[in-house]
C-alpha cells in the first residue's frame, strides 16, 4: 500500500476545504438554525412530540443526515471530476498507485469533510433543542458509514459527469428528493398504510432510521436493516468503481 500517494491526494483534498473554511463553517450553522425555524417553530407548533420525542429533536438525525449524504456526494465528485476536467487525472492513472489507493486519498477526504459538517450540525442543533444520545458508538459509527458510502457514491457520478451541470443532475434530481421522502422531518408511521410500504423502497430510509434509533432508541425499520442497507450501498459503490478503474469507463477516454 503506497500511504505516501494516499496522504499527498488526501493532502491536496483537504487544503482545498480549508482555504474556504470559514464558509464551510458558517454556512451549515445558517442553514441548520434556518431548518430549525422554519420546522422547528412552524410545524413544531402542530406537532408537539413524535412517538414519545419532542418534534424539535426528532428532526436533528434527519437534518445531519441530509447535510451529510449531500456534502459526501458533492466534495467527492467534484474532487475527482476536477482533475479531469483539467485533465491531470492521467497523472493519477500514470503514477504507480492502484485504483484503492486513489479511492482511499478522494474519498478519504471527502468523507472527512462531510463527518466534520455533520458534527458542526449537530452541535448546532443542540443550542436550539435538549438532545440525549443513547448509543453514541452507534451514532457516530452510522456518521463515518454514511459519509464514507456516499463519498463512494459521490466519487461514481464524478466520473460519470461530463460536464458542470450533470455533476449536479443526480444530487439535486434524485438523492435530495430521497432524502426528504426519507423519513427526515417525519416517521414513516404517520403515512397511510399504503404509502409506509411504497416508502420502505426508499433506501435512503433505513439509513435515517437507523441514525435516529441511535438517538433515541426509536426506528420505523429494524436496526439490522439498516445496518445491511448501507452494508450493501458501500459494496455495489466499490464494486462499481472496480469495474470502473478496470475497464477505463470514461477515465481514458
Amino acid at each position: 500500500m503506497n500511504w505516501a500517494a494516499i496522504w499527498a491526494i488526501y493532502k491536496v483534498e483537504m487544503m482545498r476545504f480549508f482555504r474556504t473554511l470559514a464558509q464551510s463553517f458558517i454556512s451549515p450553522v445558517l442553514s441548520t438554525s434556518l431548518y430549525f425555524v422554519v420546522f422547528g417553530a412552524a410545524i413544531g407548533s402542530r406537532i408537539n412530540e413524535v412517538e414519545g420525542v419532542s418534534y424539535g429533536a426528532f428532526i436533528v438525525p434527519g437534518l445531519v443526515m441530509l447535510s451529510v449524504i449531500t456534502q459526501s456526494i458533492s466534495n467527492a465528485s467534484f474532487g475527482i471530476y476536477f482533475p479531469k476536467f483539467i485533465g491531470t487525472i492521467y497523472e493519477l492513472l500514470s503514477a504507480p498507485i492502484n485504483f484503492l489507493e486513489v479511492v482511499m486519498g478522494f474519498v478519504g477526504a471527502a468523507a472527512t469533510k462531510a463527518l466534520f459538517i455533520g458534527l458542526v450540525i449537530l452541535g448546532t442543533a443542540t443550542f436550539f433543542v435538549d438532545l440525549e444520545i443513547q448509543h453514541p458508538v452507534a451514532m457516530i459509527s452510522f456518521l463515518v458509514l454514511t459519509c464514507l458510502s456516499f463519498s463512494l457514491f459521490g466519487f461514481i457520478i464524478g466520473i460519470w459527469a461530463q460536464n458542470f451541470e450533470q455533476l449536479q443532475l443526480v444530487p439535486l434530481l434524485v438523492v435530495t428528493p430521497l432524502v426528504f421522502l426519507g423519513g427526515s422531518f417525519y416517521s414513516i408511521s404517520m403515512l397511510p398504510p399504503v404509502w409506509q410500504s411504497i416508502t420502505l423502497f426508499n433506501p435512503v430510509v433505513y439509513l435515517i432510521s437507523g441514525f435516529r434509533w441511535a438517538f433515541f432508541g426509536i426506528a420505523d425499520v429494524p436496526i439490522g436493516l439498516s445496518l445491511l442497507a448501507i452494508a450493501t450501498f458501500t459494496c455495489l459503490c466499490m464494486a462499481a468503481i472496480w469495474w470502473i478503474f478496470r475497464t477505463g469507463w470514461r477515465i481514458r477516454s
